[in-house]
C-alpha cells in the first residue's frame, strides 16, 4: 500500500439494475454503512445513467457517505451526439467521478487512446474526478509485454495534462483477462504492475495518484489483494451489486489501512 491519505473503492454496476432495484441497493448500502462506517475509505457508486437520479435522491435524503460516479461521458460538451451525455448533465446530478476508458468501452465501443485522452481532459476541466482505466488482454500478458502496453496507455492519456488537475486523477489497473472471469491477478502480478504504473505516473508528474485494482475482486480476496498487491483500493464490478459483498470489500480496505497506520 502507498501513503495515500485514504483508499478508494468504486462500485461499477455496469448495465444492471433498473431504477427501483437501484433504490433498493442504495438503501441497503446506506443501512450497512450507518452501522459499519468506513473510516479510511472513500466510496463511489457508478450506476447506469438512468439510475443516477434515483441513487442521488437516496444518498441525499439518507445522508449516505458515498459519492456518485458515472460509467462514461462524452468528450463533447453538447451537440448531435445521440445516446451520449455531457459533463454538465452529470454535474447537475451531483456526479463527482467518471470512469474513463473502461476496457469494455475500449473494446466494444471502439474508444481508442485518442478519445480516451480527450475524454479525460473534458472530465477534469469540468471539475470532475477522472478514473483512468488501463490494462492488457491475455495475449499481451502471455507475450510479457504488459508493462510496455500499460505504460503506453498512461502516456497517451496523461502526457501534457496540466499539473493543476493532478489531484482529480486516479488510475484503475484492470487486466482484461481477469474482468468477470472469476480469475483474479495474483498479488505478485498486481504489485509488479502497480509499481510500473507508479513509476510512469511519477515521470508524468503525478506521483501522488491513487492506483486501484479491478478484476474479479470479491469479499474473499480483497484483503489479500490490498495488502499484497500494493494498491490504494478497488474498482469493483459484479460484487458491487450485492450490498454485503460490496461493504465487505470496503471493510477489508478499511481494516488493512488501519493496520498499517
Amino acid at each position: 500500500m502507498t501513503t495515500a491519505s485514504r483508499l478508494l473503492v468504486i462500485g461499477n454496476w455496469k448495465m444492471n439494475l433498473d431504477f427501483v432495484e437501484a433504490l433498493h441497493l442504495g438503501q441497503q448500502i446506506g443501512v450497512i454503512l450507518k452501522n459499519r462506517p468506513a473510516e479510511h475509505t472513500d466510496i463511489v457508486l457508478a450506476p447506469p445513467f438512468v439510475d443516477l437520479r434515483s441513487v442521488s435522491s437516496i444518498v441525499d435524503s439518507e445522508r449516505i457517505a458515498v459519492q456518485l460516479g458515472a460509467q462514461h461521458v462524452s468528450q463533447h460538451d453538447n451537440g448531435a451526439f445521440t445516446g451520449e451525455v455531457s459533463t454538465a448533465m452529470l454535474k447537475r446530478l451531483d456526479v463527482r467521478w467518471v470512469l474513463v476508458g473502461h476496457s469494455e468501452r475500449r473494446s466494444m465501443y471502439h474508444m481508442d487512446d485518442e478519445v480516451v485522452a480527450a475524454t479525460l481532459q473534458t472530465v477534469v476541466q469540468a471539475g470532475l474526478n477522472a478514473v483512468l482505466c488501463v490494462g492488457e488482454d491475455l495475449a499481451v500478458r502471455d507475450e510479457g509485454q504488459q508493462s510496455d502496453f500499460v505504460s503506453a496507455q498512461l502516456r497517451s492519456a496523461l502526457a501534457g495534462l496540466d499539473e493543476k488537475y493532478a489531484e482529480q486523477v486516479s488510475v484503475a489497473y484492470e487486466p482484461i483477462w481477469a474482468i468477470g472471469t472469476g480469475r483474479s491477478a495474483s498479488g505478485e502480478q498486481i504489485r509488479a504492475m502497480a509499481s510500473t504504473i507508479r513509476a510512469q505516473l511519477k515521470a508524468l508528474g503525478l506521483a501522488g495518484t491513487r492506483v486501484l485494482y479491478g478484476g474479479s475482486v470479491n469479499a474473499e480476496n480483497a484483503g489479500s489483494i490490498v495488502s499484497e498487491g500494493g494498491v490504494d483500493g478497488f474498482l469493483v464490478g459484479g460484487a458491487s451489486l450485492v450490498a454485503e459483498s460490496f461493504l465487505a470489500i470496503i471493510g477489508a480496505c478499511d481494516g488493512c489501512y488501519a493496520g498499517k497506520r
